[in-house]
């Protein structure tokens, strides 16, 4: 096991590419020991070499409980604890790219009524069962921490209260298959804000915005780096930081 007391271990989630990438690459520049998860351990080496600062690839694929386990196992073996989750890994979809869509042909094509309860299951097991699977084997590591804090990223493309705005700009977005998977995502969020509010273990959901990455087909108008700037911000605070919060990448509060 490595000398790590005085370093802060975060495990970054899907972030060999986009926010994930840049969260990680920010936190290793700021000191903490940076553990790079990517579903492609061969992407994911490439990511953190490119990092540098001690940042670590570690194969994980959030959809793959043992991939999840194996990790949380090298974790526990190298570090013994983990201080910092971020919960990053996250897909909106199967067919915008490989149909050669935009999003809003996309979007037109993800109502209720027609659907993919395919495609659904897909993103679904990403963006909500994925991060259940991860918080529950990692738990064990941030409860070893002093000072654990767990940030989820979501989208405010998940908030009920705006969306349930009919003059909302939002409301046109909203669809069973990426934005309902962010609402079920914040439930689960509150599930786990409710399990440890007697504990030192701090948990944050963020919104990093629309942002020029893969997940929005690069169609976004946040760069990589305005989007990362809350997540990282969150991730930084320390035990006297606010926990139960829903923040965007400029720092406004999200409605539920």
């Amino acid at each position: 096991m490595m000398d790590s007391k005085n370093m802060r271990i975060v495990l970054v989630t899907g972030a060999n590419q986009g926010i994930g990438f840049q969260v990680a690459k920010e936190l290793a520049m700021r000191g903490k020991k940076v553990l790079l998860g990517s579903r492609d351990k061969k992407r994911g080496e490439k990511a953190a070499k490119e990092i540098g600062n001690g940042c670590v690839a570690i194969h994980l694929d959030v959809t793959d409980r043992k991939s999840i386990q194996d990790a949380s196992e090298f974790i526990r073996r190298e570090y013994g604890r983990l201080d910092v989750l971020v919960n990053n890994a996250g897909i909106s979809n199967t067919r915008m790219q490989k149909l050669g869509l935009s999003m809003h042909e996309y979007m037109a094509s993800t109502r209720a009524s027609i659907a993919s309860i395919d495609e659904m299951r897909v993103v679904w097991d990403t963006n909500v069962f994925g991060v259940l699977t991860v918080y529950q084997a990692m738990l064990p590591l941030l409860r070893e921490s002093k000072d654990a804090r767990i940030v989820n990223v979501s989208s405010t493309l998940g908030s009920l209260n705006l969306n349930a705005d009919p003059n909302s700009d939002y409301s046109s977005f909203y669809s069973p298959v990426y934005a309902a998977s962010k609402t079920a995502l914040n439930g689960i969020t509150l599930s786990m804000m409710l399990e440890l509010k007697d504990t030192s273990i701090k948990v944050n959901l963020v919104s990093p915005g629309f942002t020029k990455s893969a997940l929005t087909n690069f169609e976004g108008f946040e760069s990589l780096e305005d989007g990362a700037r809350e997540v990282v911000s969150v991730a930084e605070l320390g035990p006297e930081g606010p926990t139960g919060t829903f923040t965007t990448w400029d720092n406004v509060l999200v409605p539920w």
